[in-house]
């Protein structure tokens, strides 16, 4: 694969970056045409940037998108400034991408400086991969989206930041940590819907303090189930207590294979590595529809019983 070609443009404006991107892309051999959408990474700080860029790098091989990246400037400075980076081709995913870097009080318009660069007819995808806005759906960039997409694993507070997202949400928000767990509701349901066929009693979810993909999947079955969930700390693991059986699905921490045990029945062993965060990117990117599954189980946390 070609090497990707990169272009600083200091102290630019939209339409001088907006000139070179088409020309670098003609230069590039690269078209709009099969573009999906426009995904745009709004970060706080420059410690996950360039992680977040090659996250939505390889989404972008699967849903061919331009990114657009607001980057941290100095909010303080007395004057507004826009400095640019384009990247096209190479490890650039099946698109371009385009950091835009705010300072002064251009910092508080990311949203006039974002518009002049969306590909028409095509939905825009929002993405805070750290903080994020109390209601996405109102937020300037947010506004612009059908899909909005949150990270509470790398807020400060991740139960926190999950139990927030109930209050604010709209439908087409979700959280990476919501698709960190589709295997493991997967793995669940296909063995509740196995015989005896009884109503799940009780349910516990235990793992890291800090992981809120736990707290929304015990917030997933306090939904789904009548008994009481408790959500601990300790090894990973979740039990499903049935009258005349428990189900339990555990893993090592850093483990990429998982253990399924019933009682009566021999372990099963299956594939369940973390996933990570460009395959949960690039789910959430494939499903622009409300995720009301989702939006259920952030109103389950509150039911969970913390131990």
């Amino acid at each position: 694969m070609a090497a990707a070609v990169i272009v600083d443009m200091l102290d630019a404006s939209t339409t001088g970056v907006n000139k070179k991107l088409d020309g670098l892309r003609e230069e590039a051999g690269v078209v709009t045409l099969g573009r999906v959408g426009t995904l745009i990474i709004k970060s706080t700080s420059d410690a996950l940037l360039e992680e977040s860029i090659e996250a939505a790098n390889a989404a972008t091989h699967e849903h061919p998108s331009r990114v657009l990246v607001v980057a941290p400037g100095d909010a303080d400075a007395s004057e507004s400034r826009l400095d640019a980076q384009i990247r096209v081709g190479g490890d650039a995913g099946g698109g371009e991408v385009v950091v835009l870097r705010l300072t002064g009080p251009l910092s508080g318009h990311a949203e006039s400086v974002v518009i002049p660069f969306l590909l028409p007819d095509i939905p825009v995808v929002v993405w805070w991969p750290d903080v994020a806005p109390a209601v996405p759906a109102q937020d300037p960039l947010g506004k612009l989206a059908i899909r909005r997409i949150t990270d509470a694993t790398n807020s400060s507070d991740p139960l926190s930041a999950i139990k927030s997202r109930l209050p604010g949400y709209t439908p087409g928000d979700t959280d990476l940590s919501w698709a960190r767990i589709t295997y493991w509701r997967a793995l669940l349901t296909t063995a509740v819907d196995q015989k005896p066929h009884e109503d799940i009693q009780s349910a516990l979810v235990s793992g890291l303090r800090t992981e809120p993909a736990l707290d929304i999947l015990a917030g997933w079955l306090a939904s789904r189930i009548d008994g009481p969930v408790r959500r601990a700390v300790g090894d990973l693991k979740i039990e499903l207590e049935r009258k005349s059986e428990t189900i339990t699905l555990s893993r090592p921490q850093e483990g990429t294979t998982a253990t399924l045990s019933r009682s009566g029945r021999p372990d099963a062993l299956v594939p369940l590595a973390r996933r990570e965060t460009r395959e949960c990117l690039a789910e959430d990117m494939r499903r622009l529809d409300p995720d009301e599954v989702y939006y259920s189980a952030l109103g389950g946390i509150d039911k969970v019983q913390y131990v």
